[in-house]
Protein backbone atom coordinates (compact mmCIF):
# COMPACT_ATOMS: atom_id res chain seq x y z
CA UNK A 1 0.00 0.00 0.00
CA UNK A 2 2.94 2.38 0.72
CA UNK A 3 4.59 2.25 -2.53
CA UNK A 4 1.35 2.58 -4.16
CA UNK A 5 0.80 5.88 -2.48
CA UNK A 6 3.85 7.17 -3.24
CA UNK A 7 3.47 6.32 -7.00
CA UNK A 8 -0.16 7.74 -7.09
CA UNK A 9 1.45 11.29 -5.06
CA UNK A 10 3.99 11.25 -8.00
CA UNK A 11 1.79 11.62 -10.40
CA UNK A 12 -0.24 14.34 -8.58
CA UNK A 13 0.72 17.25 -11.23
CA UNK A 14 1.29 20.41 -8.71
CA UNK A 15 1.48 22.52 -12.89
CA UNK A 16 -1.86 21.30 -13.47
CA UNK A 17 -3.22 21.80 -10.33
CA UNK A 18 -2.49 25.23 -9.86
CA UNK A 19 -3.59 25.91 -13.44
CA UNK A 20 -7.13 24.63 -12.41
CA UNK A 21 -7.31 26.50 -8.91
CA UNK A 22 -6.79 29.68 -10.65
CA UNK A 23 -9.40 29.08 -13.62
CA UNK A 24 -11.86 27.74 -11.09
CA UNK A 25 -11.02 31.07 -8.61
CA UNK A 26 -11.01 32.93 -12.20
CA UNK A 27 -14.72 31.80 -12.85
CA UNK A 28 -17.73 33.98 -10.77
CA UNK A 29 -19.89 31.72 -9.39
CA UNK A 30 -22.25 32.61 -6.52
CA UNK A 31 -24.67 30.47 -5.33
CA UNK A 32 -27.48 30.68 -7.81
CA UNK A 33 -25.48 31.18 -10.28
CA UNK A 34 -22.81 27.86 -10.87
CA UNK A 35 -23.44 26.63 -14.54
CA UNK A 36 -20.36 28.32 -15.88
CA UNK A 37 -17.95 26.83 -13.47
CA UNK A 38 -19.66 23.03 -13.21
CA UNK A 39 -19.61 23.45 -17.24
CA UNK A 40 -15.67 24.37 -17.05
CA UNK A 41 -15.09 21.46 -14.67
CA UNK A 42 -17.56 18.81 -16.64
CA UNK A 43 -15.30 19.17 -19.26
CA UNK A 44 -12.03 19.05 -17.82
CA UNK A 45 -13.29 15.29 -16.29
CA UNK A 46 -14.49 14.30 -19.75
CA UNK A 47 -11.43 15.33 -20.96
CA UNK A 48 -10.01 12.57 -18.25
CA UNK A 49 -12.28 9.94 -19.23
CA UNK A 50 -14.78 10.07 -16.56
CA UNK A 51 -17.96 8.57 -15.98
CA UNK A 52 -19.76 11.26 -14.91
CA UNK A 53 -23.24 12.51 -14.79
CA UNK A 54 -25.39 15.53 -13.89
CA UNK A 55 -28.02 15.66 -11.30
CA UNK A 56 -30.48 18.36 -11.60
CA UNK A 57 -30.68 20.55 -8.44
CA UNK A 58 -33.45 23.20 -10.42
CA UNK A 59 -32.96 24.37 -13.96
CA UNK A 60 -29.73 25.01 -15.42
CA UNK A 61 -28.39 24.08 -11.56
CA UNK A 62 -26.92 20.80 -11.26
CA UNK A 63 -24.47 18.65 -9.04
CA UNK A 64 -21.76 16.57 -10.89
CA UNK A 65 -21.39 13.23 -9.62
CA UNK A 66 -18.17 11.60 -10.80
CA UNK A 67 -17.23 7.38 -10.26
CA UNK A 68 -13.94 6.66 -9.81
CA UNK A 69 -14.64 2.79 -10.43
CA UNK A 70 -16.75 0.29 -11.11
CA UNK A 71 -18.02 -0.15 -7.37
CA UNK A 72 -20.96 1.81 -5.35
CA UNK A 73 -19.08 4.96 -3.73
CA UNK A 74 -18.57 4.07 -0.01
CA UNK A 75 -16.81 7.32 0.41
CA UNK A 76 -17.08 10.74 -1.84
CA UNK A 77 -15.20 13.37 -2.24
CA UNK A 78 -17.44 16.59 -1.51
CA UNK A 79 -16.76 19.79 -2.74
CA UNK A 80 -19.02 22.91 -3.39
CA UNK A 81 -18.46 25.21 -5.99
CA UNK A 82 -20.38 28.37 -5.27
CA UNK A 83 -19.25 31.53 -3.38
CA UNK A 84 -20.81 33.88 -1.76
CA UNK A 85 -21.42 36.90 -4.12
CA UNK A 86 -18.88 39.72 -4.55
CA UNK A 87 -20.89 42.59 -3.12
CA UNK A 88 -17.63 44.86 -1.72
CA UNK A 89 -15.39 43.10 -4.00
CA UNK A 90 -14.11 45.09 -6.87
CA UNK A 91 -11.35 42.50 -8.23
CA UNK A 92 -12.55 39.12 -7.02
CA UNK A 93 -10.31 36.68 -9.71
CA UNK A 94 -7.34 34.72 -8.81
CA UNK A 95 -3.56 36.15 -8.12
CA UNK A 96 -0.65 35.04 -6.99
CA UNK A 97 1.39 35.92 -4.32
CA UNK A 98 4.45 34.07 -2.13
CA UNK A 99 3.07 31.18 -2.49
CA UNK A 100 -0.51 32.15 -1.84
CA UNK A 101 -3.62 32.21 -4.06
CA UNK A 102 -5.82 34.96 -3.50
CA UNK A 103 -9.33 35.18 -5.13
CA UNK A 104 -12.83 34.93 -3.90
CA UNK A 105 -13.53 30.96 -3.23
CA UNK A 106 -9.87 30.25 -3.13
CA UNK A 107 -10.43 29.16 0.38
CA UNK A 108 -13.85 28.64 0.47
CA UNK A 109 -14.28 25.77 -0.90
CA UNK A 110 -11.89 26.21 -4.58
CA UNK A 111 -8.67 25.12 -3.12
CA UNK A 112 -10.61 22.08 -1.49
CA UNK A 113 -12.26 21.37 -5.24
CA UNK A 114 -9.14 22.04 -7.12
CA UNK A 115 -7.82 19.46 -4.80
CA UNK A 116 -9.96 16.67 -4.83
CA UNK A 117 -10.19 16.91 -8.77
CA UNK A 118 -6.53 16.49 -9.17
CA UNK A 119 -6.77 13.41 -6.17
CA UNK A 120 -9.34 11.63 -8.70
CA UNK A 121 -6.62 12.41 -12.12
CA UNK A 122 -3.93 11.09 -10.55
CA UNK A 123 -5.74 7.53 -8.88
CA UNK A 124 -7.20 6.99 -12.42
CA UNK A 125 -3.37 7.21 -14.12
CA UNK A 126 -2.26 5.02 -11.78
CA UNK A 127 -4.84 2.34 -10.92
CA UNK A 128 -6.76 0.38 -13.65
CA UNK A 129 -10.79 0.71 -13.38
CA UNK A 130 -10.78 -2.65 -11.86
CA UNK A 131 -8.20 -1.86 -9.26
CA UNK A 132 -10.17 1.64 -8.45
CA UNK A 133 -11.68 2.21 -4.94
CA UNK A 134 -15.08 2.59 -4.60
CA UNK A 135 -15.15 6.16 -4.19
CA UNK A 136 -16.72 9.05 -6.26
CA UNK A 137 -16.53 12.75 -6.19
CA UNK A 138 -19.62 15.55 -5.94
CA UNK A 139 -19.61 18.57 -6.75
CA UNK A 140 -22.59 20.11 -5.65
CA UNK A 141 -24.33 23.54 -5.52
CA UNK A 142 -25.93 25.95 -2.97
CA UNK A 143 -23.88 25.48 -0.08
CA UNK A 144 -23.69 29.04 0.88
CA UNK A 145 -27.16 29.39 0.60
CA UNK A 146 -29.46 26.48 1.67
CA UNK A 147 -27.60 23.82 1.01
CA UNK A 148 -29.85 22.40 -1.91
CA UNK A 149 -27.19 20.61 -3.68
CA UNK A 150 -26.53 18.03 -1.38
CA UNK A 151 -30.25 17.96 -0.69
CA UNK A 152 -31.07 16.33 -3.73
CA UNK A 153 -28.11 14.08 -3.48
CA UNK A 154 -29.00 12.75 -0.40
CA UNK A 155 -32.33 12.14 -1.75
CA UNK A 156 -30.90 8.83 -4.18
CA UNK A 157 -27.60 8.39 -2.07
CA UNK A 158 -26.08 8.10 1.18
CA UNK A 159 -22.91 6.58 1.39
CA UNK A 160 -20.88 5.71 4.12
CA UNK A 161 -18.34 8.12 4.69
CA UNK A 162 -17.91 11.28 2.79
CA UNK A 163 -14.96 14.17 3.47
CA UNK A 164 -15.91 18.04 2.63
CA UNK A 165 -13.19 19.72 1.56
CA UNK A 166 -13.96 23.05 3.61
CA UNK A 167 -11.01 25.27 4.71
CA UNK A 168 -9.71 23.44 8.32
CA UNK A 169 -5.94 24.70 7.32
CA UNK A 170 -5.74 20.98 6.91
CA UNK A 171 -6.91 19.91 10.50
CA UNK A 172 -9.17 16.89 10.21
CA UNK A 173 -12.47 17.78 12.03
CA UNK A 174 -14.03 14.59 13.26
CA UNK A 175 -16.53 16.71 15.14
CA UNK A 176 -19.12 19.84 13.71
CA UNK A 177 -20.19 22.51 15.35
CA UNK A 178 -24.35 23.33 15.48
CA UNK A 179 -25.91 26.16 13.75
CA UNK A 180 -29.08 28.39 14.23
CA UNK A 181 -30.55 31.33 13.09
CA UNK A 182 -32.67 33.61 14.69
CA UNK A 183 -34.73 36.83 13.47
CA UNK A 184 -36.10 39.71 15.29
CA UNK A 185 -38.23 41.89 14.08
CA UNK A 186 -39.10 45.33 16.06
CA UNK A 187 -42.04 47.56 15.28
CA UNK A 188 -42.70 50.93 16.23
CA UNK A 189 -44.59 54.08 15.61
CA UNK A 190 -43.64 56.38 12.45
CA UNK A 191 -43.17 59.95 13.16
CA UNK A 192 -41.68 63.24 11.81
CA UNK A 193 -37.91 62.80 12.97
CA UNK A 194 -38.28 66.12 14.43
CA UNK A 195 -40.77 64.99 16.99
CA UNK A 196 -39.27 61.26 18.52
CA UNK A 197 -41.49 61.92 21.49
CA UNK A 198 -44.28 61.43 19.03
CA UNK A 199 -43.28 57.94 18.08
CA UNK A 200 -41.83 55.13 19.16
CA UNK A 201 -38.37 53.89 17.31
CA UNK A 202 -38.05 50.73 16.08
CA UNK A 203 -34.36 50.73 15.81
CA UNK A 204 -33.90 51.92 18.92
CA UNK A 205 -35.66 49.07 20.81
CA UNK A 206 -34.17 46.67 18.37
CA UNK A 207 -30.35 47.48 19.80
CA UNK A 208 -32.04 47.89 23.33
CA UNK A 209 -33.07 43.79 22.62
CA UNK A 210 -29.83 43.30 21.36
CA UNK A 211 -28.00 44.49 24.59
CA UNK A 212 -30.22 42.73 26.87
CA UNK A 213 -29.69 39.63 25.26
CA UNK A 214 -26.05 39.69 24.98
CA UNK A 215 -25.71 40.41 28.53
CA UNK A 216 -26.99 36.76 28.64
CA UNK A 217 -24.53 34.18 30.22
CA UNK A 218 -25.09 32.14 27.66
CA UNK A 219 -23.76 34.52 24.89
CA UNK A 220 -21.07 36.06 27.02
CA UNK A 221 -17.61 35.49 24.68
CA UNK A 222 -15.27 35.26 27.32
CA UNK A 223 -16.89 31.91 29.15
CA UNK A 224 -19.90 30.62 26.51
CA UNK A 225 -19.13 28.30 24.05
CA UNK A 226 -21.55 29.37 21.68
CA UNK A 227 -20.54 31.52 18.66
CA UNK A 228 -22.49 34.91 18.43
CA UNK A 229 -22.97 37.17 15.81
CA UNK A 230 -25.35 39.82 14.79
CA UNK A 231 -25.06 39.34 10.64
CA UNK A 232 -27.95 41.86 9.34
CA UNK A 233 -29.51 45.15 11.00
CA UNK A 234 -31.55 47.24 8.79
CA UNK A 235 -34.81 49.33 9.22
CA UNK A 236 -37.53 51.11 7.09
CA UNK A 237 -36.70 53.57 4.60
CA UNK A 238 -38.94 56.23 4.45
CA UNK A 239 -36.45 59.42 5.14
CA UNK A 240 -36.26 61.86 7.98
CA UNK A 241 -38.48 59.52 10.02
CA UNK A 242 -38.63 57.83 13.52
CA UNK A 243 -38.61 54.59 11.78
CA UNK A 244 -41.70 51.99 12.48
CA UNK A 245 -39.53 48.48 11.82
CA UNK A 246 -36.34 47.44 12.15
CA UNK A 247 -35.13 43.68 11.75
CA UNK A 248 -31.99 41.65 12.97
CA UNK A 249 -30.44 38.29 12.07
CA UNK A 250 -28.17 36.51 14.28
CA UNK A 251 -25.89 33.51 13.48
CA UNK A 252 -25.52 30.88 16.53
CA UNK A 253 -23.05 28.59 16.26
CA UNK A 254 -23.39 25.61 18.42
CA UNK A 255 -20.55 23.47 19.91
CA UNK A 256 -20.75 19.92 18.43
CA UNK A 257 -22.51 18.60 21.74
CA UNK A 258 -25.08 21.83 22.16
CA UNK A 259 -28.73 21.56 21.16
CA UNK A 260 -29.97 24.11 18.80
CA UNK A 261 -33.48 23.82 20.52
CA UNK A 262 -32.22 24.32 23.93
CA UNK A 263 -30.34 27.16 22.90
CA UNK A 264 -33.79 28.75 20.51
CA UNK A 265 -35.96 28.20 24.16
CA UNK A 266 -32.99 30.64 25.88
CA UNK A 267 -33.39 33.14 23.62
CA UNK A 268 -36.86 32.87 23.70
CA UNK A 269 -36.82 33.24 27.30
CA UNK A 270 -34.17 35.87 27.35
CA UNK A 271 -36.50 37.73 24.86
CA UNK A 272 -39.83 37.48 26.91
CA UNK A 273 -38.23 39.39 29.74
CA UNK A 274 -36.99 42.55 27.23
CA UNK A 275 -40.50 44.24 27.57
CA UNK A 276 -39.75 44.82 31.51
CA UNK A 277 -37.17 46.76 30.32
CA UNK A 278 -38.17 48.39 27.28
CA UNK A 279 -41.40 50.42 27.30
CA UNK A 280 -43.97 49.31 24.95
CA UNK A 281 -41.83 46.85 23.06
CA UNK A 282 -43.51 44.92 20.30
CA UNK A 283 -41.02 42.21 19.01
CA UNK A 284 -41.12 38.91 17.00
CA UNK A 285 -38.58 36.49 17.14
CA UNK A 286 -38.47 33.60 14.67
CA UNK A 287 -35.73 30.66 13.76
CA UNK A 288 -35.21 29.82 10.12
CA UNK A 289 -32.73 27.41 10.36
CA UNK A 290 -31.10 24.85 13.01
CA UNK A 291 -28.36 22.41 12.26
CA UNK A 292 -27.56 20.07 15.34
CA UNK A 293 -23.78 19.54 15.41
CA UNK A 294 -22.03 15.97 15.92
CA UNK A 295 -18.49 14.45 16.87
CA UNK A 296 -17.75 11.05 15.28
CA UNK A 297 -14.65 10.61 17.56
CA UNK A 298 -11.09 9.70 16.51
CA UNK A 299 -11.86 5.86 16.67
CA UNK A 300 -12.32 5.84 13.15
CA UNK A 301 -10.39 4.13 10.17
CA UNK A 302 -9.84 7.57 8.89
CA UNK A 303 -8.71 8.96 11.41
CA UNK A 304 -5.89 6.28 11.73
CA UNK A 305 -5.02 6.03 8.27
CA UNK A 306 -4.85 9.99 8.62
CA UNK A 307 -2.38 9.60 11.37
CA UNK A 308 -0.37 7.45 9.36
CA UNK A 309 -0.35 9.62 6.31
CA UNK A 310 0.54 13.26 7.97
CA UNK A 311 4.04 12.31 9.18
CA UNK A 312 5.07 11.17 5.36
CA UNK A 313 3.88 14.64 4.51
CA UNK A 314 5.93 16.59 7.71
CA UNK A 315 2.09 17.46 8.64
CA UNK A 316 0.91 17.77 12.44
CA UNK A 317 -2.03 15.21 13.15
CA UNK A 318 -4.70 16.62 15.70
CA UNK A 319 -8.05 16.40 15.55
CA UNK A 320 -10.62 19.49 16.14
CA UNK A 321 -14.25 20.59 15.63
CA UNK A 322 -14.97 22.44 12.54
CA UNK A 323 -16.70 25.93 13.87
CA UNK A 324 -19.00 26.99 10.98
CA UNK A 325 -22.22 25.81 9.46
CA UNK A 326 -21.50 23.27 5.88
CA UNK A 327 -23.27 20.78 4.59
CA UNK A 328 -21.49 18.19 7.03
CA UNK A 329 -24.87 19.10 9.37
CA UNK A 330 -27.10 17.51 6.32
CA UNK A 331 -25.09 14.81 5.56
CA UNK A 332 -24.94 13.92 9.28
CA UNK A 333 -28.45 13.84 9.88
CA UNK A 334 -29.26 11.99 6.77
CA UNK A 335 -27.06 9.25 8.41
CA UNK A 336 -23.99 9.35 6.93
CA UNK A 337 -20.25 10.33 8.76
CA UNK A 338 -18.79 13.85 7.48
CA UNK A 339 -14.93 14.27 7.58
CA UNK A 340 -14.12 17.86 7.23
CA UNK A 341 -10.95 18.57 5.90
CA UNK A 342 -9.29 20.58 3.36
CA UNK A 343 -6.90 23.73 2.76
CA UNK A 344 -6.96 27.09 3.56
CA UNK A 345 -8.81 29.41 6.59
CA UNK A 346 -12.01 29.99 7.53
CA UNK A 347 -10.65 33.04 9.55
CA UNK A 348 -9.99 34.36 5.53
CA UNK A 349 -13.17 33.09 4.05
CA UNK A 350 -15.76 35.34 2.87
CA UNK A 351 -13.41 38.65 3.51
CA UNK A 352 -12.10 40.41 0.92
CA UNK A 353 -8.32 39.53 1.60
CA UNK A 354 -9.42 35.58 0.91
CA UNK A 355 -6.07 33.41 0.24
CA UNK A 356 -5.28 29.90 -0.22
CA UNK A 357 -1.19 28.20 0.59
CA UNK A 358 -1.04 26.54 -2.97
CA UNK A 359 1.35 24.18 -0.58
CA UNK A 360 -1.83 23.45 1.23
CA UNK A 361 -3.71 22.71 -1.91
CA UNK A 362 -1.34 20.59 -3.04
CA UNK A 363 -0.87 18.29 0.06
CA UNK A 364 -4.83 17.89 0.37
CA UNK A 365 -4.37 16.39 -2.75
CA UNK A 366 -2.25 14.19 -1.52
CA UNK A 367 -4.70 13.54 2.02
CA UNK A 368 -7.66 12.86 -0.41
CA UNK A 369 -5.88 10.40 -2.83
CA UNK A 370 -4.34 8.17 0.30
CA UNK A 371 -8.23 8.58 1.97
CA UNK A 372 -9.67 7.36 -1.24
CA UNK A 373 -7.14 4.21 -0.84
CA UNK A 374 -9.23 2.97 2.40
CA UNK A 375 -12.93 3.23 0.75
CA UNK A 376 -12.72 -0.57 0.96
CA UNK A 377 -12.28 -1.22 4.62
CA UNK A 378 -15.18 1.60 5.04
Amino acid sequence: MAQLLEKIWRAIDAARLRALLTDLVDIYSPAGKEEDIQLYLEERLHGANFALRRQEVEEERYNLIVPLGWQEPRLYLVGHVDTIAAWDLEDYGAREENGLIHGLGSADMKGGCAAMVEAFLALAAVLPPEERPPVGLLLVVGEEENGDGSAAFLETCRPPWVVIGEPTGLAPCFAHYGYLEAGFVTSGRRTHSSLPELGHNAVESMLRVLLHLGRDPLFERGSSEIAYSIRELTSSRAGFVVPDRCEAWIDLHLPPQGDPAEVQAAIRARADTAGQLIPDLNLELEFNFAARGYDLGMDTVLAQALAEIYPRLNLRFSGDAFRSHSDGNLFFDAGVKPLILGPGALEVAHTPEEHTPFAQVLAAAKIYAALCLQANSL
